[in-house]
């Protein structure tokens, strides 16, 4: 058992709802196991605390921590530094102290990307259909493109929104081949895709009994597209389980959430973090609840 003492360094994640969050679970047993002297905390912040949340966690020596929703684009003017992937993107869930204040960057790209890599897809031919335009559409689009995608969907519910969204997007000259729908549009859409990614918190715990597509709607994805629902509380969402009844191919969030906590870990630590001892934890985790 891990002693906690007075020179135990703090790391941690923020957000509001954060009760929902597998983070330290995956993060303490990894830490455990390396034998250093660090906790991993969730702190539930609210939107109006934010910034004099960021405050009290410099002052209680916080050495990093992990963002998630609401604030993973709220957080950005509250950083003194970004790295250049987080700024183009628009979003941060890693966090680190230094001597001029936090910094921020992004590792939801690596575990969208790692996640993604096994089902080995010629990504050319595939056109991904995202569902939000949040943080982490954001990283999703950044991942599929490394992949290879030369043409994605991004569905919202303000085309005000989707229309800010591309703009952004043709400016940074990263990706600029994205196509915006709203959702009262989806039924003439889903039958262009392969691959539809959830990145909304639609579905999450504890509000478990909502989707953000009804079962109907899905019988108009192709036979043989995968549903990837970014979600990983609870394991299986209204959408993954509506998805599979239909006899769609279907992935939750957890590994994402293993490879991006692992490249938050890595930074924090300065040192490898052992993958398959994270996906573990997270998976014992989940059999026993």
């Amino acid at each position: 058992m891990h002693v906690i003492t007075g020179k135990t360094k703090l790391l941690g994640v923020i957000g509001d709802p954060v009760k929902h969050s597998l983070s330290p679970v995956i993060h303490n047993t990894v830490i455990s196991e390396l034998e250093v002297d660090y906790i991993y905390v969730p702190f539930s912040v609210t939107k109006k605390h934010l910034d004099t949340a960021l405050i009290g966690l410099a002052n209680i020596g916080v050495v990093g921590f992990n963002v998630t929703i609401p604030h993973k684009q709220a957080i950005l003017p509250l950083l003194c530094k970004i790295t250049k992937t987080a700024q183009m993107i628009g979003a941060v869930n890693t966090v680190w102290h230094t001597d001029e204040g936090w910094n921020g960057t992004n590792t939801d790209i690596i575990g969208i990307l790692e996640s993604l890599k096994p089902l080995n897809c010629n990504w050319s031919k595939i056109k991904p259909m995202i569902l939000g335009c949040g943080g982490a559409a954001k990283a999703s689009i950044v991942a599929l493109a490394k992949l290879g995608c030369t043409d994605i969907i991004v569905v919202g519910r303000s085309y005000d929104k989707l229309k800010t969204f591309k703009e952004v997007w043709s400016k940074n000259k990263f990706f600029d081949s994205i196509n915006i729908y709203c959702f009262s549009e989806l039924s003439k859409i889903l039958h262009k895709t392969q691959l539809l990614i959830n990145a909304t918190p639609v579905g999450m715990s504890p509000n478990i009994n909502k989707s953000p597509i009804n079962k109907e709607l899905l019988k108009k994805l192709p036979s043989k597209a995968i549903v990837y629902d970014l979600i990983y509380s609870p394991s299986s969402t209204m959408l993954l389980q509506d998805a599979h009844n239909l006899g769609l191919a279907t992935m939750n969030g957890s590994t994402m959430l293993v490879y991006q906590g692992a490249a938050s870990l890595e930074l924090w630590l300065q040192r490898t973090i052992p993958i398959d001892l994270m996906h573990r934890s997270l998976i014992d985790y989940l059999k026993k609840n």
